[in-house]
């Protein structure tokens, strides 16, 4: 029992009067910066009891122990027997925010308590110090107002003591948080903050909030469906948005948005209550999206440090698709296995083992992690890229708060946290069968994020049998100029903002050994593991494909040999169809000879059946035409084209081919003056398909390919430069 033994009174009842009512007046301004910024909020009735026993332990394993001499309240070292721990979250969270209050104004508290005589007059037992600290945060939020008590609510003996105590000095507790707002200069205790505390939560009130759709209950069209019919509307953004609205991240397809203020509404919703939604940070559904774009199919997870087991459990449902096993140590080693199965029942994640072992006592060539082909590294962290400590904190690291309540990380905290951060990163890098590790923090300082990976990479071990890491560049989408910009040196980076929290993602990917050649099988793996081959099944590696993998190095030398003869068989034609022409170019020019006629003559029309006319009539007389037949040839050179003209459509019903010989002058043995009234005009020996019919030679301008519209022949079209031969 708590007994007063004295109750001092001021010697001016006047003065104490007119300070309490500065009290009242400062206390309704002292509100939470959320109160500030949300006038929606409804007037804070308190807590059912088991949130200030839970809050008290928690405050009573992270306060500050200060010096001897500067000790003006003890406290035990025994917590307060609790009830069982409940699976509500908000009561949870409600718990952490509590707490976290309480550390951050504790000198100011205890201050409080000091100069309000509650110590040393009243008998107050060591162990019950931080209920009375987290329970007068509480009663001064609450501007001294009774609190609400539930009737189903079963009271708890030492709350109720508490209560009472500060109820009995209320008027004294009031006039002491005014002296120490008028000490301080301050408009409210909460400007007696850091700035850095104070930048923090202000940030933390309008922070939008993430949360995952957990697809194995639910997909995202139903969730959507849902929110509807539930009154929001789906926005690109929501920022500055008072409406119930909500969007989809732009890095993670999965993960919802909504506005700061309905945090309350929607936990109450059966989508939230049924593990449907998640609330988690962004900088965890970060990491896990990275880990996936990795993946092959049935390629093992190793998740070192999680945090919370919500990170497992969103790992567990992207991998739900495929045969991947995740396996998860150092997350709450007090946590027992039959909450957690209960846990991951409810989620329906079923592909999760957790390892009892720290991650530094796991051998890399443990049995179980054979098949582990990606590492996800959270390392702890001093997280002071996150405004919201409570939700980052929960189910993760409580002794971070410390670092939270006073707005930075000390030399020696940060000098620890690095080499844990190091020596965790270096012993990823010693599994032989993994390819990937994938190493994230919530962390501002250098000395965490890239300081910890260039330093892993430099130092390598070589000596093992695998090929060394390298730092590869994001596998996250680069939604903005300001996020390309951050990942020109291949890390992913997120700036604390108005829209986010911040995150470091670096990814380390083996480099490829030469003698290890990609499958169609990998390639069809990564594939279905990113989504792509929604509906097919992939098939077993087929006879052909392994007989082609034993008798790699024969086939490769096959395409150089087919190439050389195919070489050889033009060569042969060429020379022959050379010779040809050769032949037939002196057989013309005896012709041109006999028929020439003299100049300025035309000569005479033969018949339709000898005669091949131009489209047009040439533009110089002198130019005769050329005979189809000009003489009957002998029976050998008629056997002769008949069995090249059957070899040719023999070949060509294959593959047509057109091959253009280099042109060739007509010569003509006549008078000078004959050549210079000649054009100078040059003649292709030109195949094009199989044909029966002899060749014919006539100038490249009349010639026209298959299945064209032939040209007009324009005048200009005789004197057109010939191709170049290539």
């Amino acid at each position: 029992m708590l007994h007063a033994t004295s109750e001092l009174e001021f010697s001016n009842k006047k003065n104490t009067e007119e300070i309490s009512q500065l009290a009242f007046l400062e206390l309704s301004d002292d509100t939470s910066t959320s109160e500030k910024t949300s006038t929606a909020l409804p007037e804070k009735t308190g807590y059912p009891d088991p949130v200030y026993v839970m809050a008290a332990n928690i405050f009573q394993g992270i306060r500050f122990e200060k010096s001897p001499e500067r000790v003006l309240i003890k406290y035990g070292n025994e917590p307060l027997r609790s009830l069982p721990e409940s699976e509500d979250k908000s009561f949870q969270r409600s718990s952490y925010e509590l707490a976290f209050s309480a550390l951050k104004y504790q000198d100011i508290l205890e201050t409080i308590l000091i100069d309000s005589y509650i110590f040393p007059s009243a008998t107050i037992p060591d162990h019950l110090s931080s209920l009375i600290i987290v329970m007068l945060y509480d009663f001064q939020d609450r501007k001294f107002q009774a609190r609400f008590l539930s009737d189903n609510e079963e009271p708890i003996a030492e709350v109720q003591e508490v209560e009472n105590l500060l109820n009995s000095f209320k008027i004294k507790l009031a006039a002491a948080l005014a002296r120490c707002r008028i000490k301080h200069d301050a408009l409210s205790i909460y400007h007696i903050l850091p700035e850095t505390v104070r930048n923090q939560e202000l940030r933390a009130s309008t922070l939008p909030l993430y949360a995952w759709i957990n697809t194995c209950k639910i997909s995202p069209e139903e969730v959507y469906y849902t929110l509807k019919k539930r009154g929001y509307h789906k926005v690109k953004s929501v920022l500055h948005i008072d409406d119930k609205v909500f969007a989809v991240d732009q890095h993670c397809y999965d993960v919802l948005i909504f506005p700061s203020h309905l945090k309350n509404n929607l936990l109450n919703t059966d989508l939230f209550k049924d593990y449907k939604l998640i609330f988690q940070d962004k900088s965890r559904s970060l990491a896990v999206h990275s880990v996936k774009a990795l993946l092959n199919m049935g390629d093992d997870i190793l998740m070192v440090s999680t945090g919370s087991w919500y990170t497992v459990a969103h790992m567990s449902v992207l991998t739900n698709n495929n045969t991947s096993k995740i396996f998860a140590c150092g997350v709450k080693p007090q946590a027992k296995d039959p909450d957690l199965k209960n846990l991951f029942t409810k989620m329906e994640c079923k592909n999760i083992e957790i390892l009892h072992e720290a991650f530094l006592n796991i051998e890399s060539k443990d049995h179980r992690l054979q098949k582990v082909k990606v590492i996800l590294l959270l390392p702890r962290c001093s997280g002071l890229g996150v405004s919201n400590p409570v939700e980052f904190i929960l189910n993760e690291h409580e002794d971070l708060l410390k670092d939270f309540s006073q707005g930075g990380t000390s030399e020696d905290k940060l000098h620890i946290l690095v080499q844990q951060q190091y020596e965790q990163l270096t012993h990823a890098m010693k599994f032989t069968k993994a390819q990937a590790v994938v190493y994230c923090t919530c962390s501002v300082y250098p000395e965490e994020n890239e300081g910890v990976v260039k330093k892993a990479l430099e130092f390598q071990d070589h000596g093992i049998k695998a090929q060394p890491y390298r730092l590869s560049p994001p596998v996250l989408p680069l939604c903005s100029l300001k996020e390309m910009h951050l990942a020109t040196d291949k890390f992913f980076r997120m700036e604390p903002s108005e829209i986010t929290n911040g995150c470091f993602i670096s990814v380390l990917t083996r480099e490829r050994d030469p003698s290890e050649a990609v499958s169609v099988k990998d390639v069809l793996a990564r594939a279905a593991a990113k989504g792509l081959l929604d509906g097919i099944e992939l098939g077993k590696t087929s006879k052909r494909e392994k007989k082609k993998k034993k008798s790699k190095l024969p086939l490769s030398k096959a395409p150089a040999n087919d190439n050389t003869g195919i070489q050889m068989k033009i060569a042969e034609f060429l020379t022959r169809e050379g010779r040809e022409g050769k032949a037939s170019a002196d057989h013309r020019s005896e012709i041109l000879t006999q028929t020439a006629p003299p100049p300025k003559t035309t000569a005479p029309a033969a018949s339709s059946s000898q005669v091949r006319k131009p489209s047009k009539p040439a533009i110089n007389p002198s130019v005769p035409t050329f005979m189809k037949k000009t003489a009957h040839p002998r029976p050998s050179e008629r056997q002769t084209n008949f069995l090249r003209s059957r070899l040719e459509d023999r070949v060509m019903k294959l593959k047509p081919v057109e091959i253009v010989l280099p042109p060739v002058t007509l010569p003509f043995p006549g008078s000078q003056e004959i050549k210079s009234q000649l054009p100078p005009q040059h003649f292709y020996y030109r195949w094009v398909g199989p044909t029966t019919a002899m060749h014919t030679y006539f100038p490249s301008p009349s010639v026209s390919k298959r299945g064209e519209k032939p040209k007009e022949n324009f005048p200009s079209s005789l004197l057109r430069r010939p191709r170049q031969w290539l």
